[in-house]
């Protein structure tokens, strides 16, 4: 019999490794969860376990991530993302008109069927959104080489004419993948847009995402977030969509600016602040004068320097 003091091993339960799978699988990088899925379902040696853990958790970072679908049969793509969800396989492309049924655990469109009419903005709104929509898609052709867009009204799609408030959200995704050189990254923005007829303007709100991951002999990963804030006048559906892409398009190149310019300087500021401001000597070291060591006194006689 064991001692008293002595603590066995403790069997986890079903639900505890089900959490503990969800969380492997919805903090995967971008591209990655299948890879981590397959890992996963080897490690359980659980069907059941993996299964219920899949379920959850694909949705939630198929959402996150905002992928990109082909739709079978149509020209288009659907993207996924909590704006776009009617039910819990079904999501709305606007550009097209069409409902995708998405497999989430696979990650791809099965079906495809017609929008409903109550799936849809009313034809004022949606005068709005495809003027939108167009000028984001003109902008994202231009900003991201593998980029896709889509505009959804949130708020307010049954509105009939001027009057009347509604709130669009304008989604931006773009992804490398690139696994065989080790490196996968993503560019994920969303812009809540609210069309206040009252006050005649419209308030912009983004938030930005950048995640990369390098996993050449190592694990590096960058998640990087911000949030802004804009505003313009309520004008024609038109020059609403000109207004509102040169917005988007100001503040992102700013941000992206600004990333570009804080890891160039990393080896200046934050590598150089990580390591030690003075030796275990607590002096300089004179790189003038290295002669004074011994060390380079014997490497400089071993290599000939300074004959």
């Amino acid at each position: 019999m064991a001692d008293d003091g002595e603590c066995g091993e403790v069997e986890m339960s079903d639900e505890q490794k089900k959490e503990i799978a969800k969380w492997f699988l919805l903090n995967s990088p971008a591209g990655e969860i299948q890879y981590v899925a397959k890992d996963l379902r080897s490690v359980l040696s659980d069907e059941d376990v993996y299964n219920e853990a899949a379920s959850e958790a694909f949705p939630l970072y198929n959402k996150s991530h905002m992928i990109c679908l082909e739709m079978p049969g149509t020209t288009g793509d659907v993207l996924v993302t909590s704006f776009s969800e009617l039910d819990k396989n079904e999501y709305l492309d606007p550009r097209t008109a069409h409902v995708a049924i998405i497999d989430h655990v696979k990650q791809v469109c099965t079906e495809v069927r017609p929008a409903a009419d109550e799936e849809l903005p009313s034809a004022y709104v949606e005068e709005f959104r495809c003027a939108m929509d167009a000028e984001i898609l003109k902008y994202v052709s231009e900003a991201y080489p593998k980029g896709v867009c889509s505009v959804y009204c949130i708020n307010g799609k049954d509105a009939e004419g001027p009057g009347c408030d509604f709130e669009f959200a304008v989604v931006i995704s773009a992804a490398r993948h690139s696994p065989q050189n080790f490196c996968n990254g993503s560019w994920r923005s969303i812009w809540n847009i609210e069309f206040k007829d009252d006050m005649q303007m419209l308030e912009v709100r983004g938030r930005l995402q950048v995640g990369a991951h390098y996993f050449e002999e190592g694990n590096v990963q960058l998640d990087a977030k911000h949030e802004c804030k804009d505003s313009t006048i309520f004008q024609s559906p038109e020059d609403c969509a000109i207004s509102i892409a040169n917005i988007i398009r100001h503040h992102e190149t700013e941000y992206l600016t600004s990333l570009q310019a804080s890891y160039s300087n990393l080896p200046d500021t934050t590598f150089k602040d990580l390591r030690r401001k003075l030796p275990v000597t607590r002096t300089l070291f004179p790189w003038h004068n290295t002669m004074q060591f011994s060390l380079s006194r014997d490497i400089s006689k071993e290599l000939g320097i300074g004959k």
